[in-house]
């Protein structure tokens, strides 16, 4: 699998939203009533990519900023909303990108329930409604390509490449720039995402959920699920063991009643 990534800084971005431009375009996605960009910017079944305004305040000097924080699928290193999907229609590609399979789906949308970022959205609208969310661009990945978002960037902020040099050039900027909260904001969230981020200002001020555990929810599940056998043969056991005891219990108690009848025909 390619270890493929994003790494964004949110100091370079300027909020102009040619990203959010270039992932309808690509995608063919409808313009809908929202705005992709701005304060009131959400995530949709036709917005797969939002810059969303923020008032935030700086680490270092204090000083009161408007900062702008690119939102989409984070394309986790192991997904929740893959471990979820029953019929699988939702997998992860061998370019590492979450992609999802509308002819697969079943409609459950256990997905939306499962993922940490609320980022799947149902086409509630329509008649044969699918599940909806930023792919990566995997097509474009498939042919060595960068996704369209990153490769229109005016300002650089978003950098495509190996997710290891990524996470190593984003460790390197933080420790030569002391304007950067310390923490790169993919990196263990989840189990790793490959959308990565760093910024001046904290995470939960650019509407990143910061309660996101260091542990991916599957591999969570898998802690707990793999006792399961040994806590079912233990049960077994025991009640196994209950159920004799009962058995030589009410054999003895009818064989005092037998023994106290016979006495009394005496």
């Amino acid at each position: 699998m390619q270890n493929s990534g994003v790494l964004f800084d949110v100091t370079k971005c300027v909020g102009c939203g040619s990203c959010t431009v270039a992932c309808k375009l690509w995608n063919d996605l409808e313009y809908e009533g929202g705005n992709a960009h701005g304060y009131d910017a959400k995530l949709g079944a036709q917005t797969w990519t939002t810059i969303q305004y923020h008032d935030a305040t700086t680490v270092t000097d204090k000083e009161d900023v408007l900062r702008f924080a690119k939102h989409q699928c984070m394309h986790c290193l192991d997904p929740s909303c893959v471990a979820v999907c029953f019929a699988k229609a939702i997998v992860v590609e061998s370019t590492g990108a979450v992609v999802y399979d509308p002819k697969k789906c079943v409609g459950c949308r256990y997905c939306m329930i499962a993922c940490p970022y609320d980022i799947p959205k149902y086409e509630w609208d329509k008649v044969f409604p699918s599940i909806m969310k930023c792919q990566l661009c995997a097509d474009k990945l498939a042919g060595n390509e960068k996704p369209a978002c990153t490769s229109v960037c005016p300002t650089g902020a978003m950098t495509f490449g190996d997710r290891d040099e990524l996470l190593a050039q984003a460790k390197e900027t933080i420790a030569n720039d002391s304007r950067y909260v310390n923490e790169v904001y993919g990196e263990t969230q989840g189990g790793g995402t490959r959308w990565l981020y760093i910024s001046d200002v904290p995470f939960e001020q650019l509407g990143f959920p910061t309660n996101v555990p260091t542990k991916s929810i599957p591999s969570t599940l898998h802690d707990y699920s793999k006792w399961k056998p040994g806590i079912f043969a233990g049960g077994a056991v025991l009640f196994g063991a209950l159920g004799l005891y009962t058995k030589r219990r009410l054999r003895l108690e009818e064989e005092k009643m037998k023994e106290k009848g016979g006495n009394e025909n005496v």
